[in-house]
C-alpha cells in the first residue's frame, strides 16, 4: 500500500510538472526535474528486505511517464527499473541526509536516470537528438533542476512513509531519513 501511495503521488506530481514545465521561460523549459527517476530511487532506497516491489512500482511508474509524456511504451519503465536497482544497491553505502547529501543524491540519480535512458534508446534503435553535445546538454540542465526539486520530493515521500509506521520509532525514524 506504501509503494501504491507513493507511485500515485509522483504520477500526479509528474503530471502537474508536465502541465506547468511547458510555461517555463527560456533555456529552463527543457530542465524538466526527474521525479520519476527520483522516486524510483527512493522506492530502491527504502526498500524492505527484497527490492521487487521497488522494482516493479518504478516499472509502473515509468509506464504511466511514457503514457503522459508520448515517449515509447517501456523506455521509462526500464531506465526507472534500473534507477532503483542501482539505489538499492548504494543503500547501504549511502546516508542520505541533510540538504547536500540529497541535492547531490538527486543529480546523480538524475544522471544515471538519464544515460540508462540513452542506452535503452541505442539498443531498441529510438531516435536521439541530432548532436551528442544537446545530449549532454539536456543531461546537464535536467540533474540540476532534479538537484533542486529533490529534497522536496524526498521530504513529501518520508512524509508518507512516516504516515505508514506502526510505532512511533518507526515514524521518527522515516522522518529523519533513515532507513529500516
Amino acid at each position: 500500500m506504501r509503494t501504491a501511495t507513493i507511485i500515485l503521488v509522483a504520477y500526479v506530481m509528474c503530471v502537474i510538472v508536465a502541465a506547468v514545465w511547458r510555461f517555463m521561460p527560456g533555456f529552463t523549459r527543457d530542465a524538466v526535474p526527474a521525479i520519476g527517476a527520483l522516486t524510483a530511487a527512493y522506492l530502491g532506497h527504502t526498500t524492505r528486505p527484497y527490492q521487487s516491489s521497488a522494482v516493479a512500482g518504478s516499472v509502473v511508474l515509468g509506464y504511466l511517464i511514457d503514457v503522459i509524456s508520448g515517449t515509447p511504451p517501456g523506455l521509462s519503465s526500464l531506465a526507472l527499473a534500473k534507477t532503483a536497482v542501482v539505489a538499492r544497491g548504494t543503500q547501504q553505502r549511502i546516508f542520505v541526509r541533510g540538504f547536500g547529501m540529497t541535492v547531490a543524491y538527486s543529480a546523480f540519480i538524475s544522471l544515471f536516470a538519464s544515460l540508462a535512458r540513452m542506452f535503452s534508446m541505442a539498443i531498441f534503435g529510438v531516435p536521439r537528438a541530432p548532436s551528442v553535445a544537446l545530449e549532454l546538454q539536456y543531461m546537464a540542465l535536467t540533474a540540476f533542476s532534479t538537484a533542486l526539486v529533490g529534497p522536496v520530493v524526498w521530504r513529501l515521500f518520508r512524509r508518507i512513509d512516516a504516515a505508514y509506521a506502526r510505532t512511533h520509532r518507526e515514524r521518527d525514524a522515516a522522518l529523519e531519513g533513515l532507513t529500516p
